[in-house]
């Protein structure tokens, strides 16, 4: 069986100002190319398929793409697995598997042969087994994030911070997964990939940044059983091989997804299990990636006649500039428009005066009187949150309140 192993669309995601449908789109498209060309069985997704800035019409849109991109692969008897992550919306993604249960009626029990041609949408932890085209069987432990109202009782979702609460997910995580492996279901004669949302110690990071109990649930690489023919992980943004063991694996995201990611090179992971287990070493298949890029401009006059020589992908390019100008020698807005020609896809900028101690102005608070209030906040703390750590929790915590305003 030849399992494509991706990971952390993020289909609807915005970085800024810029909406990343049409590069999250090249990159899908290019993962349905590779599903044709190297016969895949199973296009599997370890979690975090939407974006939690997906609006309700982004999603529709979302589904309609997936839609037009894979419909030839379910067809010609391919399956697509997801599990979701933890950018995902529960309710949405629960909702949509319950929609997909009453169009095509699956056994509802675990670990029971399913049919291919199907999209499987794991919102809770899930066994299930699959044939390829040559009827090579394989079991799928689908693991999804850790989340209280998925790993945790009413009784247990009391806690008095968040370390207290991280640590119960982590146990409960670890429970639900003994308890599947030890299931009078769980086929030991069949190989098994686990695919799981989860951040593991060990894991590389984007420059020096760390993760600590406080901020995630981490987990010890020895808490994965050395028994699984694969483990297809997801929630780290860079593809890597976990502690050199080749078959424990994260995919990556499919598309760099902010500055800390700018240096990424994006793939997917093509694994091939058979009667015995895994074949060979899993094969990185690369994906395309949007330049990214940080940009200071400290002499306008000088400096922007070479901008575009410099950065000759800049129509395509998403970046971050900052400015900095002498007034009576440079006229601010002139240079603005100027930047925006050159870097029609800035997602944030500032600028500041040259020689004075005020912090600089943020120009994505600049919003024009047109736009809604629901797009003038959201872009607005889009922009202000762009290096925070909890950038996605904060903005989905944001989208919600939003939503209660609008009602």
């Amino acid at each position: 069986m030849k399992i494509l192993h991706t990971a952390d669309w993020h289909l609807g995601d915005r970085l800024g100002r810029i909406d990343r449908t049409a590069d999250l789109r090249r990159a899908v498209e290019q993962i349905g190319k590779y599903c044709e060309e190297e016969k895949v069985d199973v296009l599997l997704v370890a979690g975090d398929l939407f974006s939690e800035l997906s609006r309700p019409e982004s999603l529709r849109e979302s589904i309609a793409h997936l839609q037009a991109v894979f419909l030839p692969f379910l067809r010609n008897g391919g399956t697509f697995v997801a599990l979701t992550g933890n950018h995902d919306n529960e309710n949405f993604c629960q909702t949509l598997r319950n929609a997909m249960m009453l169009a095509a009626p699956e056994s509802t029990l675990a670990g029971a042969l399913l049919p291919a041609g199907r999209f499987y949408l794991a919102a809770e932890p899930t066994l299930l087994r699959l044939a390829d085209r040559n009827g090579t069987e394989v079991q799928f432990v689908l693991m999804p994030y850790p989340t209280p109202s998925r790993y945790l009782d009413s009784c247990a979702q009391h806690y008095r911070h968040v370390e207290e609460k991280n640590r119960a997910l982590r146990a409960a995580f670890a429970q639900r997964l003994l308890e599947i492996e030890h299931d009078a279901r769980f086929a030991t004669s069949v190989p098994t990939v686990l695919a799981a949302h989860i951040h593991v110690e060990g894991a590389r990071l984007p420059g020096p940044f760390r993760i600590s109990e406080r901020e995630s649930v981490l987990f010890s690489p020895s808490s994965l059983s050395p028994g699984y023919a694969y483990v297809a992980l997801g929630h780290i943004h860079q593809p890597q091989k976990l502690n050199g063991s080749a078959h424990v694996r994260y995919a990556g995201s499919i598309e760099r997804l902010d500055l800390g990611e700018r240096e990424d090179h994006k793939s997917v992971a093509l694994v091939e299990i058979g009667p015995q287990g895994r074949q060979d070493e899993p094969v990185c298949l690369p994906l395309p990636s949007t330049p990214m890029y940080r940009v200071e401009i400290t002499c306008p006059k000088l400096e922007l006649p070479g901008l575009r020589e410099r950065y000759p992908d800049a129509d395509q390019a998403l970046v971050r500039y900052h400015l900095q100008y002498a007034a009576g020698e440079d006229n601010l807005e002139e240079v603005l428009r100027e930047l925006d020609h050159v870097f029609p896809r800035w997602y944030e900028r500032d600028w500041k005066e040259a020689g004075t101690l005020d912090a600089p102005v943020n120009g994505s608070a600049i919003l024009s009187s047109q736009r809604s209030f629901h797009d003038t906040v959201s872009d607005y703390l889009q922009a202000e949150l762009a290096d925070h750590s909890d950038r996605r929790a904060l903005l989905s915590l944001a989208e919600e309140l939003l939503a209660e305003e609008s009602e």
